[in-house]
């Protein structure tokens, strides 16, 4: 028995030291690759304690403070044994992004999975090829009028729950965010399945959902030793995160069975125009909406997707079309009642091409508001949607002087890329005309990239940049804006988007 345990004991450490040796090697070699560029955090844990301590408002001013002191333009921060190199300078960041080759998401998307599945935003590889090209056409010019529609028709709706609003208090500033947030979450719940949920009529949980989703990810992401699935869902903040993840894809696969199922007997017919057990609303109009194209063009495929994958891909774009173009039109609103001038300059060129007109906008008229397009361009250089994106390398890049090594996670930072001074001039100004064709000309392309670049650029930006015109004509059409804070004294934060952390009060005085 002795015997046996010597010889158990033996092979043990036979298998153990050598893999241990090799894990210190293979630390060795790939911490030398990167030895010359900047760093912060120490072993073992990096900066995963100090960041924990800090709110999502602190950690952007603990960016901001390392962007500052690292004025080369890259840095690496060390989450536990993991580097994270964050680039924020145009050249080093047109590097990454065009690359067919390196365009695996971060580790990082990997908490995102449970959600989201292999949808488009985590997916990489072939499948990742096959989704953006199977998906390609549901964005098509003529698609995005069909949706136009949809917007219109939201965007009116909350006019006139922000007229009821202005009606109970008269003069009274109030809190713009959740009406932005409540018409993004109507427009991408028909737009996306042909669902009429009346989040602005009827509170929902859906919004309050992603948020706190969004802030468990966050969370998890500066505590390492929750990296691994079955820790972290024995834990109170991952069974949290799982109920609330199952709720979301209960709705989302409810509509689903309901849609194949409505397709199945009617066999190629027009949609039916009845109301179901829920009523919720799912095939009104004859126009179709996302999920339909996506089915139709599923129906094609030669590899097509499974009910799970189909439901990734609506989950995202459920996520991915939501939230970010609530803040986006936050933001522009709330910039505008900040800076008066140039919102004097928005209702000029609303009244130069709608004159008296009080019929909702056309997608013609859309296309000729130049000046609120470049302060919508200036609000997401100043305030993008998705502050930062993380790519997993798949080979060794050389960046100027230094050498990124295979496996290395980049953070792309893009709201500190935007507010570069060696790039933007007096940076933190509100300056619609940066995006004048003579301003910009001469600028690097990836200087400016709110809705990222290159193969995996974001397939819904024009119809995002549709959604937020047409809201915000919509409003601005009707009111003048003013906001009660300066963008000095509001909190905001990275939460997968960059959000309010605090209420954005705004008061609305008639045009005349």
């Amino acid at each position: 028995m002795e015997l046996f345990s010597l010889i158990l004991c033996a092979l043990s450490v036979g298998l153990i030291i050598p893999a241990i040796i090799s894990t210190i090697y293979n630390q060795y070699v790939f911490r030398r690759k990167m030895k010359n560029i900047p760093q912060c955090g120490g072993f073992p844990f990096g900066v995963a304690l100090e960041m924990l301590k800090l709110t999502p408002p602190e950690r952007v001013q603990w960016f901001k403070q390392r962007i500052q002191q690292f004025k080369e333009g890259i840095f690496i921060y060390w989450v536990g044994l993991d580097p994270f190199i964050s680039i924020y300078k145009p050249e080093f960041v047109e590097i990454i992004l065009p690359s067919t080759v390196n365009i695996e998401k971060g580790y990082t998307y990997k908490m995102l999975h449970s959600w989201l599945g292999k949808g488009l935003l985590t997916s990489t590889g072939k499948q990742w090829f096959h989704d953006r090209k199977l998906i390609g056409p549901t964005f098509h010019f003529s698609i995005l009028d069909q949706f136009a529609i949809v917007i219109s028709e939201k965007s009116e709706i909350l006019t006139k729950c922000l007229e009821r609003e202005i009606a109970k208090n008269p003069g009274k500033a109030f809190n713009i965010f959740p009406f932005t947030n409540n018409v993004a979450l109507d427009v991408i719940c028909e737009t996306a399945m042909g669902v009429d949920i009346h989040a602005q009529e009827v509170e929902t949980k859906y919004t309050t959902t992603i948020h706190r989703n969004s802030i468990l990810i966050l969370k998890r992401l500066f505590q390492p030793w929750l990296w691994t699935d079955w820790v972290y869902h024995l834990m109170p903040l991952g069974r949290e995160y799982k109920s609330a993840v199952n709720r979301l894809h209960k709705f989302t696969n409810e509509v689903i069975s309901k849609k194949k199922i409505a397709r199945q007997s009617q066999n190629g017919s027009a949609r039916s125009e009845n109301e179901d057990d829920d009523g919720v609303d799912i095939g009104k109009r004859k126009r179709k909406a996302f999920l339909d194209l996506l089915l139709d063009q599923n129906e094609k495929d030669e590899t097509p997707l499974t009910d799970d994958e189909l439901r990734a891909q609506v989950d995202t774009f459920m996520f991915e079309g939501h939230d970010t173009t609530a803040v986006a039109i936050t933001w522009t609103l709330f910039l505008l009642g900040n800076n008066l001038e140039q919102q004097e300059k928005v209702h000029e060129e609303l009244d130069e091409v709608f004159r008296d007109s009080e019929t909702p906008a056309s997608v013609k008229e859309l296309s000729q508001l130049k000046y609120l397009e470049r302060v919508i361009k200036e609000t997401l250089r100043l305030y993008p949607s998705v502050p930062f994106i993380f790519r997993k390398l798949a080979e060794d890049v050389k960046m100027g002087d230094y050498t990124l090594p295979k496996n290395a996670t980049v953070s792309i930072e893009i709201l500190y890329t935007h507010t570069n001074p060696q790039i933007w001039s007096d940076p933190q100004k509100f300056d619609p005309d940066r995006f004048l064709p003579e301003n910009s000309k001469h600028r690097n392309p990836y200087a400016y990239i709110p809705f990222s670049a290159g193969p995996r650029n974001c397939i819904g930006q024009r119809f995002a940049l549709l959604e937020e015109k047409t809201i915000l004509t919509a409003v601005l059409r009707k009111w003048r804006v003013k906001s009660v804070k300066t963008p000095d004294e509001v909190q905001y934060g990275a939460a997968l988007i960059l959000r309010p952390f605090e209420e954005i009060f705004m008061s609305f005085t008639p045009k005349k």
